[in-house]
C-alpha cells in the first residue's frame, strides 16, 4: 500500500508543486484547501486540474482533494480519521504581510486556530512527523545578515510574522509534551511557475506586459532571497523523511539545570543570495523584452527591507545547494505566465 501523506494548501502555489512531485514519487496524497478568495479561485482551481490531468495521463488515482477549512476541527477529525496520515505537511495558511494590517482575524483564525487544530490531529492520531511553513518574516527587523536560524526573532513588524512565530512556539509545545517530531521552515520569497498573483513577479510581469505601473517600494532600496520553487520542493520533499529526533537544550529552573530533548527544528529555506530588487525587475524586463514604467515609493508598513537565508544547516541536513539561478527561473515563470494568461 502507498503511504498516505497529508498536504494542507494544496491548490496553492507551493502546496500544488509539492503534491505532484509527491505523486511523481508513488506517495497517496490526501490534498486539503479552503479554496478561500484571497486571490483568484480559478488559478487555485487551474493548479488542481493540472494534478488531476497529470494523474490521468499516467493512470495514477494516487491523489484525493478535499474542500476542507482548518478551523473546522470536527471535519478535520473525520479525514485524518479515514485516512490516517503518518505525515501532514502544512502548508495552508492566511498569506500576505500587507493584507495583515487590514484584516488581523483572517489571520488569527487559519493561523493560529487552524494550526492547533492541526496539532491537535496530530497528537490524536500520532503523526510521525509534522512539518509546516513558516516564514522569513519571522526574522523581523534583524540587522544581522545572513539570517541565521539562531537568531533572536521576538521582533516581529507584522501580524503575519507574529503568526508565524507563534506556530513556531505552539508546534515546539507540542513536541515537547506529546513526543511529535516536528519541523518548520522558515521560506524566502519563493517564485516560479503557477504562483500567487498578489506576489511581486505575478504583479511586475502583468504589469509590463500591459504597459501598466510598478510600484517600487523603499525607492527601491529593497532586497530579497528569491527562492525557485523547484528548489524549495526538492527540499521539502528530502526534510520530510528525516524528522528530528531530538533537539538538546537547556533552561534553567529555579537554581537547577535540566536538559529537555525535543523532536524538534526549524530551518531556513532559501537561496542564500540577496538581490536587489531594482535587478530583478531588470532581470524581468530582459526575458519579457520589454521596458518596465517605474513608480518609486516609501517603505510599506511591515515590509522588511532584506531578506537573506542562512542555509548553512539545510545544507548540512541534506546536502542541499539551490540548483536554479535567478535567470533561468525567471525564464521559466515568463514561460509560463505568457502560456498561461496567452500572451
Amino acid at each position: 500500500m502507498l503511504e498516505n501523506i497529508l498536504v494542507t494548501g494544496s491548490a496553492g502555489f507551493i502546496g500544488f508543486h509539492v503534491c505532484i512531485n509527491l505523486i511523481k514519487k508513488g506517495f497517496n496524497v490526501i490534498g486539503l484547501d479552503n479554496l478561500n478568495d484571497y486571490y483568484d479561485v480559478k488559478l487555485k482551481k487551474a493548479r488542481l486540474d493540472e494534478i488531476f490531468q497529470f494523474l490521468k495521463r499516467k493512470e495514477l488515482s494516487s491523489f484525493t482533494f478535499i474542500k476542507c477549512d482548518l478551523e473546522d476541527k470536527n471535519n478535520l477529525d473525520l479525514i485524518f480519521k479515514e485516512h490516517k496520515p503518518k505525515k501532514v505537511i502544512n502548508l495552508a495558511a492566511q498569506a500576505g504581510v500587507r493584507y495583515s494590517i487590514n484584516n488581523p482575524s483572517k489571520y488569527i483564525n487559519s493561523n493560529l486556530v487552524g494550526f492547533a487544530n492541526l496539532l491537535e490531529m496530530c497528537r490524536s492520531y500520532e503523526v510521525e512527523h509534522f512539518l509546516y511553513a513558516s516564514s522569513s518574516s519571522v526574522y523581523g527587523g534583524n540587522k544581522k545578515l545572513p539570517f541565521s536560524e539562531n537568531d533572536f526573532v521576538d521582533s516581529p513588524v507584522s501580524l503575519y510574522a507574529a503568526t508565524k512565530k507563534a506556530n513556531e512556539l505552539m508546534a515546539h509545545a507540542y513536541s515537547n509534551l506529546f513526543n511529535i517530531p516536528s519541523t518548520g521552515i522558515r521560506l524566502f520569497t519563493v517564485y516560479g511557475p503557477w504562483g500567487r498573483p498578489d506576489m511581486a513577479p505575478m504583479l511586475f510581469t502583468k504589469a509590463i506586459l500591459t504597459s501598466k505601473p510598478i510600484k517600487i517600494f523603499n525607492n527601491g532600496d529593497m532586497y530579497r532571497d528569491f527562492t525557485y520553487i523547484d528548489d524549495v520542493t526538492d527540499a521539502i520533499i528530502k526534510l520530510l523523511f528525516i524528522p528530528p529526533l531530538s533537539h538538546s537544550d537547556k533552561r534553567d529552573l529555579d537554581t537547577s539545570e535540566i536538559k529537555i530533548t525535543t523532536p524538534y527544528r526549524v530551518i531556513n529555506i532559501g537561496n542564500s543570495t540577496s538581490i536587489k530588487l531594482i535587478e530583478f525587475v531588470e532581470t524581468l524586463e530582459n526575458e519579457l523584452e520589454k521596458k518596465s514604467i517605474k513608480i518609486f515609493e516609501k517603505m510599506q508598513l511591515g515590509d522588511l527591507k532584506k531578506t537573506y537565508a542562512d542555509i548553512t544547516y539545510l545544507k548540512n541536513l541534506i546536502n542541499y545547494e539551490p540548483q536554479t539561478s535567478i535567470k533561468k527561473g525567471i525564464r521559466n515563470f515568463v514561460k509560463w505566465y505568457k502560456s498561461y494568461y496567452k500572451f
